[in-house]
């Protein structure tokens, strides 16, 4: 009887990430995002396990510190400008120049999101909102939340302060390039030894941030163009994955690889979709995945970096290595109880994943609409950034 007040909030929570895209007002992006993240943090603490209240309580803190960041940030580019419409923002900082109060907006702005968008290692609320969330939260959050905050902080670079200032004057894409390797590996080994799948996959979107920014900090349109076409198709593809476990969990009635154990042999279809989408993050040709992966290396060998180029391809051997550990439960070891008891994922929750995964696969083939129109944003953000 209380199911009203979920859907209340997610749409209020859906409402506040929608409002964040659309507004040309400074203010209205803070009270939007806190709108999103006031409804978020309610969301995350329905799940079932305590912990989840715990997690909630985490992400209230962490959150509120980068939104009062955001908010500093905001009122120092007020007070130098005079106005909080970002197109007057941007044609009035010009006449400011590299002033102290602007270099420090950027400075608190950027913490502020990378806090949001969860940038390691500033992540730390992240795996435990997405593993003790409701599924149907931890989804909707994986697909949209934390892509959003790339996109303000993306809007903020490049339509407020200009490019030349935040990429060329000041050592920010040094920094974004350091943190973002961490991500790639760190993150990613620590995904390895996870015993919850949820929390696996968790750690693993903090690895897939960290690509996102990877594109980035290179300052070109090839780089770019990797960053917003995996903005996208992580949000597809992790989507996906969450929803299958989801639905794994229905059944089985937790995420746990014991509890996994056999699973393929019981629920082949939600099995195979999460291999799909395991493949995806690995960056195996023919998905999604690849083709973010793919633009990263161009935009690393245009910049003559060969390293990172290899960096990338050594980051995603460790994703082979824990999309594994379930292929290996699932596939590999016999189911617990009788394996007649157990069925497949509910429809309610098989349809919209099987979705998302053919979307997965659909959009590795097919590049027109996602490379093309992150061609001509790149393009398009970094000619008026100069």
């Amino acid at each position: 009887e209380q199911h009203y007040l979920f859907y209340a909030l997610f749409a209020l929570c859906l409402t506040g990430l929608l409002g964040i895209t659309i507004t040309g007002d400074a203010f209205n992006i803070f009270v939007f995002l806190e709108i999103s993240s006031l409804s978020s943090y309610v969301l995350i603490a329905l799940g079932r396990d305590r912990r989840a209240l715990v997690a909630s309580y985490q992400y209230l803190v962490m959150g509120t510190i980068g939104a009062t960041f955001i908010v500093i940030g905001i009122g120092l580019l007020y007070l130098m400008t005079g106005t909080l419409n970002l197109a007057d923002m941007a044609s009035r900082l010009a006449q400011v120049g590299e002033t102290r109060p602007v270099l420090a907006a950027l400075a608190f702005l950027t913490v502020g999101i990378s806090l949001k968008l969860a940038l390691f290692p500033l992540h730390q609320w992240l795996p435990n909102a997405y593993t003790y969330a409701p599924s149907a939260v931890s989804a909707f959050l994986a697909g949209t939340a934390t892509k959003v905050s790339v996109y303000v902080l993306i809007r903020f670079y490049y339509s407020v302060f200009g490019e030349s200032l935040v990429f060329q004057k000041l050592p920010l894409p040094q920094i974004m390039l350091l943190l973002s390797l961490a991500a790639m590996f760190a993150a990613s080994a620590v995904a390895i030894f996870q015993h919850d799948l949820k929390r696996l996959f968790a750690y693993s979107s903090v690895a897939q941030i960290g690509y996102i920014t990877l594109g980035l900090s290179f300052d070109s349109v090839t780089g770019l163009t990797a960053s917003i076409v995996h903005l996208f198709n992580h949000a597809v593809t992790k989507g996906a994955l969450f929803l299958l476990i989801g639905g794994a969990v229905a059944v089985v009635g937790g995420a746990t690889l014991s509890r996994l154990s056999g699973l393929a042999r019981v629920m082949p279809l939600t099995s195979f979709g999460i291999v799909l989408g395991g493949l995806s993050l690995i960056g195996v040709p023919g998905t999604a995945g690849f083709v973010s992966k793919w633009y990263l290396t161009l935009a690393a060998l245009e910049k003559g970096q060969w390293w990172l180029a290899i960096a990338i391809v050594s980051s995603s051997l460790l994703a082979v290595a824990y999309v594994w550990r379930f292929v290996e439960v699932a596939y590999f070891r016999a189911p617990l109880g009788d394996p007649a008891a157990r069925r497949e994922a509910p429809l309610a929750l098989l349809v919209p994943a099987w979705v998302l995964v053919v979307a997965t696969i659909y959009f590795g083939l097919e590049t027109s609409v996602t490379v093309g129109s992150a061609a001509n944003a790149a393009a398009m953000l970094l000619g008026s950034g100069k």
